[in-house]
């Protein structure tokens, strides 16, 4: 009788997993969004990826129907790169970041044209932003890295080797920003050239006493904007050293702990920094762990920074006088 119950058990089981077949993604199933960013593998973090990637041969098991990828993804997002033609679209991987913000890193291919997606989703799975991290045609002269670290920032890095075998490099930085739905640009340096930081923050409000912009040149910038919550202000800080590896940047909040001082502090970050502000300049102090912020344990953020003076905009009667 035993043998005869576990039998009928073991039968039963076996239905049931036959009847929860695991469902593919190139468009023989129904799928909801759930199960489409379940089928993403999930990837540890920091994570790396190469345009020689991009042009490797990918298991058929990780592939994604246009009409399924269209459906959880605005159909711009690969009509703005593809327009009509229709790509093959491959799984890479998923994680999640701290607020809750789900990320797919997808691969488009064509014959002329190979592009790495990131796209996000928040808590309750609803599409936020999209950003083609990553393009690399057939014949390329620039190789490309895109890095996403254990901050969520998303690095891409550039490289391109002169006739003469001098090297040269450029980055750009993204990160995401769910109040503005989007990816933001919040470092470039273009390949071979200096060009001048994009400020993330800089559209942010003024009304705290010591708001605005500290540093020397265009490459070394302590932004400090308001907060939408009281004893609160944003903070952007880049700094670089000519002549050196030490180069490095955080953002985030900052605790207005007293008149003139502000701490960033940040749950998960061993970084904690002070910036004493006076009426035109910012001392920074590191409390503690930022060194390896800057690209090494010996670089440091401390140091006394001026106030840069705000560019002036021409009035309507100098603008009338050079008309």
């Amino acid at each position: 009788m035993l043998y005869r119950f576990c039998t009928l058990a073991l039968v039963i089981v076996l239905l049931m997993s036959c009847g929860k077949k695991k469902k593919t993604m190139a468009g023989e199933d129904d799928v909801n969004i759930q199960e489409y960013i379940e089928f993403f593998p999930e990837v540890t973090l920091p994570f790396s990826y190469s345009d020689s990637a991009l042009y490797a041969p990918t298991h058929d098991s990780l592939l994604i129907s246009p009409e399924i990828f269209n459906e959880f993804t605005p159909d711009s997002v690969l009509a703005e790169n593809y327009g009509a033609d229709q790509p093959k679209l491959y799984a890479i991987g998923k994680f999640k970041d701290k607020d809750g913000y789900t990320y797919l890193m997808s691969k488009a291919a064509t014959e002329k044209l190979k592009v790495m997606y990131i796209t996000a989703y928040d808590n309750k799975n609803a599409f936020v932003a999209a950003l083609p991290v990553m393009k690399s045609k057939a014949n390329k002269e620039v190789a490309v890295t895109v890095t996403i670290n254990k901050l969520f920032n998303i690095y891409k890095k550039s490289k391109k080797v002169l006739p003469n075998g001098i090297e040269i490099t450029g980055d750009d930085v993204y990160v995401l920003s769910g109040a503005a739905r989007k990816f933001i640009l919040v470092m470039t340096d273009l390949l071979g050239d200096e060009a001048e930081l994009i400020n993330p923050i800089d559209t942010l409000g003024t009304t705290f006493k010591y708001a605005g912009d500290y540093g020397v040149g265009a490459r070394n910038i302590i932004s400090v904007r308001d907060d939408i919550r009281p004893g609160r202000v944003q903070l952007f800080i880049h700094l670089e050293e000519k002549n050196s590896d030490c180069k490095g940047e955080l953002m985030g909040e900052g605790i207005i702990t007293s008149d003139n001082t502000v701490e960033y502090r940040q749950a998960g970050d061993p970084c904690v920094l002070e910036l004493k502000f006076q009426k035109n300049s910012v001392t920074l102090n590191e409390v503690r762990g930022c060194g390896s912020r800057m690209g090494a344990l010996d670089c440091t953020f401390n140091g006394t920074y001026p106030k840069k003076k705000k560019e002036q905009q021409p009035s309507d009667k100098s603008a009338k006088k050079t008309s």
